[in-house]
């Protein structure tokens, strides 16, 4: 869905912001872009939309070769989401949400309607939410505005720019977990910058690790972390990657021990993370929690910390 080829972007003053990027995201992909400050993420997101036009190589979107498209047109098929939201302060939710869609020429009222089923999607009351302004919205429910906003003309490409990073810890969890069942939904390939690795791990598909304008490693989640590429990917991802590899490895029946007779208490669904596992481990005097069929809610088995570590073992097998 889209491809980069041999892509450089270079400025008058001779400072090369990225240098011979080539890879791709899949239709229905979530790619995240991480890295520090300066390292080109936000200059690569920006020319899939031709907000920055590459100074050589190719950007190439469903196939077509962007450098021949109409800016402006080209921007109103491509969803965006940043940071500071960029609402209109003088218009409503609903008036904001249906900008896209009335911008390509839909009819007001079918813009409205479209409007208020993806605030419902995004979790926002369209009767509660639609008639207010912008300021009288919490962190939280701005930034979910601006997710249904880039999704209102139901563009096939979703461009994300460190979309969580403005509100607190605790806000972000629960938006970014809110944002992983949406993707289920709508299917929307993604292109995600963020400085965050925890939530390049929690949201991607596979990840790009920049270095200084041109990507170190680009993989699977677990397989960055089982088997970093470089050191400087290796220092990147921080001597606890065993610890992050928890949140994408899952529980499966292989992991666990008959049921037998355990009491009542802390229980996990199978596929649940080994993070979310241990957690309730940890809460567990006898060291052993049940784990559920997500399907009957019928016991599956046991999962002991000897469990935890062979799924961790078996990951990492897998992943080599």
């Amino acid at each position: 869905m889209i491809r980069f080829e041999h892509v450089t972007k270079r400025y008058p003053d001779g400072t090369t912001a990225v240098e011979d990027l080539s890879f791709e995201v899949a239709e229905g992909e979530l790619v995240a872009l991480v890295g520090p400050s300066g390292c080109g993420k936000t200059t690569t997101m920006k020319m899939v939309n031709r907000l920055i036009d590459p100074t050589s190589g190719r950007v190439l979107v469903n196939g077509e070769d962007i450098a021949g498209a109409d800016p402006v047109a080209l921007r109103r098929r491509i969803g965006y989401v940043i940071q500071q939201v960029g609402l209109f302060p003088h218009r409503t939710v609903l008036e904001n949400t249906a900008t896209v869609p009335q911008l390509v020429g839909t009819p007001k009222a079918a813009a409205r309607a479209r409007a208020a089923e993806l605030l419902e999607l995004v979790g926002l009351d369209p009767s509660v939410h639609g008639s207010r302004y912008p300021h009288q919205l919490s962190g939280g429910q701005r930034q979910r505005v601006g997710v249904a906003r880039a999704l209102a003309a139901d563009p096939p490409v979703l461009l994300m720019d460190e979309p969580f990073g403005a509100v607190d810890p605790v806000v972000r969890e629960r938006l970014q977990n809110e944002f992983l069942t949406l993707q289920k939904t709508v299917r929307k390939t993604i292109l995600l910058v963020t400085h965050d690795l925890e939530e390049a791990i929690r949201l991607g598909d596979r990840i790009a690790v920049y270095g200084a304008g041109t990507i170190e490693q680009f993989a699977r989640p677990a397989a960055l972390l089982s088997a970093p590429a470089t050191p400087y990917v290796a220092s990147f991802v921080g001597a606890d990657r065993g610890l992050k590899r928890l949140a994408v490895t899952a529980v499966t029946e292989a992991d666990l021990e008959p049921a037998g007779d355990l009491a009542p208490g802390v229980s996990v669904e199978l596929g649940a993370s080994l993070r979310e596992a241990l957690a309730a481990l940890l809460q567990e005097d006898s060291g052993r929690i049940a784990v559920t069929d997500p399907d009957t809610g019928t016991p599956a088995g046991v999962l002991t910390p000897q469990g935890v570590h062979r799924a961790l073992r078996r990951a990492e097998l897998q992943e080599a």
